[in-house]
């Protein structure tokens, strides 16, 4: 292989990574993403795998093996089985911390629920679950369907965007448009 040339597909061809979101951390990039089934019957039927690349020479990625698994999320059930769209930020604490959608199956992909938490102590894993993201008040942040996460670390505060519903009625959106900002702090 010419190592002056990066390949695609540069997973291997029978892994599916959708939503993929890379980060450098150190000196090593990461890709984190939903975990499609090859034949499978609807996304993300898969445990999170990682995958990882040092930033010097992305033609030679590692696979880092199952980082999370879903029956790791206290409301994994037979309805809510599918994690979807993960993203991952570094927090204050050095610690890393994995934002994902916990779903179930359907035309609006089941979601129901908050951004489920989990953290590990470096970007390749293995994930403890540890908790949901909460409003400033304790209570659950489950505003507009929360899903599909993306985090930045912005100088010490952690933002979190993340995508919501549109199969909502005209007068929640005219509401969303009027009030919602885009972003919470987590």
């Amino acid at each position: 292989m010419n190592k002056n040339q990066v390949y695609n597909p540069f997973l291997p061809i029978n892994e599916y990574i959708p939503d993929g979101e890379p980060h450098v951390f150190g000196d090593r990039i990461y890709l984190f993403g939903s975990h499609d089934k090859e034949g499978g019957d609807t996304y993300c039927m898969l445990d999170y795998v990682g995958y990882s690349a040092p930033v010097k020479d992305l033609s030679d990625w590692s696979y880092e093996g199952i980082i999370y698994r879903v029956e790791q999320d206290p409301n994994y059930s037979d309805e809510r089985k599918y994690m979807y769209a993960p993203d991952v930020v570094r927090g204050n604490d050095n610690r890393f911390y994995l934002y994902y959608g916990l779903a179930g199956t359907g035309s609006d992909g089941g979601f129901s629920g908050p951004i489920s938490v989990a953290v590990s102590d470096t970007p390749a894993g293995k994930y403890e679950y540890y908790g949901y993201v909460k409003n400033p008040d304790g209570s659950l942040f489950n505003r507009f369907i929360p899903f599909d996460p993306g985090l930045i670390n912005d100088d010490g505060t952690i933002r979190l965007y993340y995508g919501w519903s549109l199969s909502v009625p005209a007068a929640m959106v005219d509401d969303v448009r009027k009030n919602f900002s885009g972003q919470a702090n987590a």
